[in-house]
């Protein structure tokens, strides 16, 4: 797969395509669907990222509000009293790469002024616009992600992509966002059913005709629940199993939950992927 460098905040940068690159998931809410409250005590939440770098995260992606389905909202200054002392912690540590996944403007403000080099922003820069200025005012890398949450879809899971995915780009290119700092998620599990995401798997190679680079995010989706028959807790070989598929079809980063296994099975995509390159 050809390299493509990703350009973060505070001069950092992440070069994507050539190996597949992990995303570590730490909630620090009381809530989220398969780990809230586990980790929203700081210590615990550093004790966490740093088993994940450990485990080969090269970013660990901090949220405060959880996004499943169903999940009451939280104020912004409660967002940002959960995960700004652990991003600050942990940029100043600097073992790994520090994201916020939030789609609002001051708590990506105040993140990016602790530390963080990457905004994760769920709702594709139509939630709360002005983040794509913020983004281009820090330099900071972007993730902008797929939802069908609040709107019609299309009735075509790659059309839906398109139609949604290149609206957040015009949104990017008007705040003077460079390509180099954006990778786009197609939002595994957010308003898709189970058959969506599975032909969303299927169909992921199309969307390489966006011409950025692509993340996914499938760990311990309901989908992958509604396959395995396994309970949330349970789901990460299952997850692994997708973070596969999807490497063979172009994904160069994932957002994960348990590092070491997506870890290993990503490697042996990875030396597949070489065999292939090589003729072999």
């Amino acid at each position: 797969m050809t390299g493509k460098r990703w350009q973060l905040a505070h001069g950092r940068h992440l070069d994507l395509g050539a190996k597949a690159e992990v995303m570590g998931v730490l909630n620090v809410t009381p809530d989220s669907f398969s780990d809230g409250g586990r980790f929203d005590d700081p210590e615990r939440a550093l004790a966490q990222a740093r088993r994940m770098a450990e485990e080969g995260a090269a970013i660990i992606d901090v949220g405060g509000e959880s996004t499943r389905p169903g999940a009451e909202a939280v104020t912004a200054l409660e967002e940002q009293r959960r995960v700004l002392p652990v991003i600050e912690a942990l940029a100043a540590e600097g073992a790994c790469l520090v994201s916020v996944d939030t789609y609002r403007v001051e708590t990506a403000r105040l993140a990016l002024a602790a530390g963080a080099h990457i905004v994760n922003d769920v709702w594709g820069l139509q939630r709360e616009p002005d983040i794509a200025r913020l983004a281009a005012e820090q330099g900071a890398g972007l993730v902008i992600m797929h939802t069908g949450r609040g709107r019609e879809k299309l009735p075509d899971v790659i059309a839906d992509q398109f139609a949604f995915l290149n609206r957040s780009l015009e949104i990017a290119a008007a705040s003077g966002i460079a390509r180099g700092s954006i990778v786009l998620d197609p939002g595994f599990g957010f308003a898709k059913e189970a058959d969506e995401n599975l032909d969303l798997m299927a169909r992921f190679g199309e969307l390489s005709a966006l011409g950025l680079p692509l993340m996914a995010g499938t760990s311990r989706k309901r989908f992958i629940g509604n396959v395995t028959g396994r309970d949330p807790g349970h789901r990460d070989v299952g997850t692994a199993a997708t973070s596969v598929i999807l490497r063979l079809k172009g994904a160069a980063l994932f957002r994960v939950h348990d590092v070491a296994i997506n870890r290993d099975a990503l490697a042996f995509a990875d030396a597949m992927l070489a065999r292939d390159k090589s003729g072999r």
